[in-house]
């Protein structure tokens, strides 16, 4: 008499469908396309982008470190409060060796924009105005189209 044969079991490893027969799925989004960028690195990116525009017309540049900080530091002395609003930007000029720094602060710069295309407006403003602090130029000469909206 012929005896059934119990199923065999489905072999160890990753499943090729899931139980509603459905096959697996593909990659949510391309390698080369990071999932998720943090705030911070696209505020970078927007200030990367800045430098790279302006670099094109000032080639001495290069030699200026661009930082992004999250919030203006204070020195232990307080001497850095006053009543003006909080500082978007600073310069810390060349000194012992070091180059020269443009310091975008990305709090404050976020808080005072509402969408990404602003943010970059913003973002180039500051830039260009602190270029212009270390060069002792105009903002307008740094970049004609400083100021026209």
């Amino acid at each position: 008499m012929d005896t059934p044969v119990p199923p065999t079991a489905a072999a160890p490893g990753p499943r090729r469908r899931d139980r509603h027969g459905r096959g697996m799925r593909g990659p949510v989004a391309p390698p080369q396309v990071p999932l998720a960028a943090s705030r911070a690195e696209v505020f970078a990116d927007l200030v990367q982008d800045s430098v790279e525009r302006l670099e094109r017309r000032w080639p001495q540049l290069a030699d200026i470190d661009f930082m992004v900080l999250e919030v203006p530091r204070l020195d232990g002395s307080g001497e850095g409060w006053s009543d003006e609003a909080v500082p978007l930007g600073g310069t810390i000029p060349a000194h012992e060796g070091h180059p020269a720094r443009v310091v975008v602060y990305r709090r404050p710069v976020e808080i005072r924009t509402k969408g990404r295309d602003e943010r970059a407006a913003l973002v180039h403003e500051v830039v260009v105005e602190q270029v212009a602090e270390l060069l002792g130029l105009t903002p307008e000469t740094v970049d004609p189209r400083y100021g026209e909206d």
